[in-house]
């Protein structure tokens, strides 16, 4: 009997540990929403300098942990990414896109639009270019790299080039690429290698960059995000970039074939 009874005792502790397991993984898969603080950045563009924004802290399905570490940093237009708390940041707008740059050094404004402007350390960049204006051609050179079912895009505005040139199609060769659909790739970047990271501010150092491309609405644009974090950080990242797909699926998305 003794040993009938504590068979019985260990089945049944043994199936409340399994029921205990599978109820803090489906926690885990439901994590409550949790507030990060917003931080409105200043803008400057096509029409001219825009204030930084106001905004309410938003609520992100993120683990607290990584909420104590992060803030939401958006533009006057509304566009916006995670990155570390107590950063600086600053908004561009024009014809061809929007872009939000969030640095852990204060950014210089009057180096936007020269050839002086980038990043040689730490950054976040996150640049939404518009595939039906100006902004079509930066769209096409990102299709053409990671987007094939999409090249007819490309070949379409490689047409348009003046004088007559060809965008490089196929990935950068040393770029690990982690694909999501068809419309959505993760990448890295090796250090002090060119690759779909440098097609941004950040510049070349002895660290990696990691990000995401994707493809959203109709026409179709581009998002991407390009992060690099110091040592101590690197661990936001998936955090970062997650919030980005999730924010990019709530768009409309292209159609199957362009």
């Amino acid at each position: 009997m003794l040993r009938g009874g504590l068979l019985a005792v260990i089945l049944v502790v043994g199936a409340g540990s399994l029921v205990a397991q599978q109820q803090a993984t489906a926690a885990n898969r439901k994590q409550a929403p949790v507030s990060v603080p917003f931080v409105g950045c200043r803008s400057d563009g096509q029409t001219g300098p825009l204030s930084a924004p106001t905004g309410k802290a938003p609520s992100l399905r993120i683990g607290t942990d990584l909420a104590q570490r992060l803030a939401y940093y958006s533009s006057a237009e509304g566009f916006g990414v995670l990155a570390p708390r107590s950063w600086y940041c600053i908004g561009t707008y024009g014809s061809g896109g929007e872009h939000v740059y969030v640095s852990p050094q204060p950014i210089d404004a009057r180096t936007l639009f020269s050839d002086d402007f980038g990043f040689p350390g730490p950054a976040i960049q996150l640049d939404y270019r518009y595939g039906g204006t100006s902004g079509r051609f930066a769209v096409a050179e990102i299709i053409a790299r990671v987007f094939p079912a999409y090249k007819a895009f490309a070949m379409g505005v490689m047409k348009e080039l003046t004088p007559p040139d060809t965008f490089s199609f196929g990935p950068y060769p040393n770029d690990a690429l982690t694909y999501k659909g068809k419309t959505v790739v993760e990448y890295r970047t090796p250090a002090q290698t060119e690759g779909l990271g440098t097609l941004s501010s950040l510049r070349e150092n002895d660290s990696p960059i990691e990000g995401v491309a994707m493809l959203v609405e109709r026409t179709p644009d581009v998002m991407q995000l390009s992060v690099r974090l110091p040592p101590d950080l690197i661990g936001l990242t998936s955090a970062i970039i997650r919030q980005v797909e999730r924010e990019a699926e709530r768009r409309p998305q292209p159609n199957s074939v362009q």
